[in-house]
């Protein structure tokens, strides 16, 4: 059974949220439910935050070595090896 709060927030931190809800694909009532449920329930902050995590993206982190380097100097370096 789910019950109306009504909850006194900062207009820009809805405004944060709603796009986030947004890029998420869920309402900012399940988000808010989601952490009520996980700080209620004993959850550690690093559980919680496991349960956000997004397997796809994350897996392409470090995939690419940060050299500094703008995009348009790499992709010249590349063609450059490539056609040399």
């Amino acid at each position: 059974m789910t019950t109306k709060l009504t909850l006194t927030i900062d207009k820009a931190i809805i405004k944060r949220a709603k796009s986030y809800a947004l890029d998420k694909n869920k309402s900012v009532s399940r988000i808010v439910e989601d952490y009520l449920n996980n700080i209620s329930s004993g959850t550690t902050p690093i559980e919680f935050s496991k349960a956000l995590e997004a397997p796809i993206t994350d897996s392409l982190v470090g995939m690419f070595a940060d050299t500094g380097k703008d995009y348009k100097t790499l992709l010249d370096e590349i063609r450059m090896e490539r056609f040399l």
